[in-house]
């Protein structure tokens, strides 16, 4: 178990983690090929342990409701 982490972390560090820079990461998100974030009021997040489990599987393109 990953301690002392943080359970939301800003695009800023997605994209470090990713090592894409953050306009790369918003045209992921834009195209559908990244995981959902959560919006807390006008800030955007991404939930820490599902950023780990989708790069642990490899970093699958999400299914969609079309899919």
């Amino acid at each position: 178990m990953r301690t002392q982490e943080p359970l939301l972390i800003p695009a800023e560090q997605l994209a470090e983690m990713l090592q894409i820079s953050t306009r790369t990461l918003w045209r992921l998100l834009s195209s559908g090929k990244l995981i959902t974030p959560i919006h807390i009021g006008g800030s955007t997040r991404w939930r820490l342990d599902q950023v780990h489990k989708w790069i642990d599987e490899g970093c699958p393109e999400p299914m969609t409701d079309e899919q």
